[in-house]
């Protein structure tokens, strides 16, 4: 009888204990705050006692895995002022003493150590469902789909077309003037030769020596 009488006590007594540890603004308590819709659109869920209980349960197992016990349960995690638009405030209690709240530092380490673990759990991002005070998590490094040594091979190689392409063109225009010059040359030898010279005066076409009044050439 005296068992029956301390269990309807303890019962009646943990909401009103439960009131008095978690409080807005506690100073061992966090507030989270949830958004669904943001997340997941037209596939989002419904905010209901069974997604409190995951979360409750979520955090336990946070606890357990930061502390390395298994003394920890859903009864360790008390939630209180719960919103509409999924948002509220839960502290933890010590497994050993009820009354004591586990200090706000060891929290959120437990949370950042398990992060992504309670993001999975409700398909969510540190973005859409915050633990406000708690920094989010730092994205792992980007792996590029090209590997670095790649782009740098790809740099130097296409350096090296294009110096050989300069040099091919550059040896291909001065092979262009040379061959002009040579042209422009025999151009003008052609045309001295056309013209001819006769004791450093030039004269007007070829000196025809048939018409010369030169006995020389005109005796039969």
């Amino acid at each position: 009888m005296l068992v029956r009488i301390l269990v309807l006590l303890y019962l009646a007594g943990a909401p009103a204990l439960a009131q008095t540890l978690c409080q807005p603004n506690a100073s061992n308590g966090y507030r989270v705050r949830i958004s669904i819709k943001t997340a997941l659109g037209n596939q989002a869920y419904e905010w209901n006692e069974n997604e409190m209980f995951l979360f409750r349960a979520t955090m336990a197992f946070t606890m357990r895995r930061y502390y390395k016990t298994e003394t920890y349960n859903v009864d360790n995690i008390i939630v209180c002022n719960q919103t509409l638009r999924v948002s509220f405030w839960f502290v933890v209690t010590s497994p050993d003493n009820s009354t004591m709240l586990i200090p706000k530092a060891d929290v959120e380490k437990a949370v950042s150590m398990s992060r992504h673990r309670i993001n999975n759990a409700f398909l969510l991002t540190d973005r859409t469902l915050e633990f406000l005070g708690i920094p989010p998590t730092l994205a792992g490094p980007v792996n590029p789909d090209t590997p670095p040594w790649l782009i740098v091979f790809g740099v130097v190689i296409g350096a090296v077309c294009a110096g050989i392409i300069v040099l091919l063109v550059s040896s291909l225009l001065q092979k262009r003037r040379k061959d002009k010059g040579m042209m422009e040359d025999g151009q003008d030898e052609e045309d001295r030769q056309m013209k001819g010279v006769d004791n450093g005066n030039v004269l007007d076409g070829i000196y025809n020596k048939g018409f010369t009044d030169d006995n020389r050439f005109t005796t039969l």
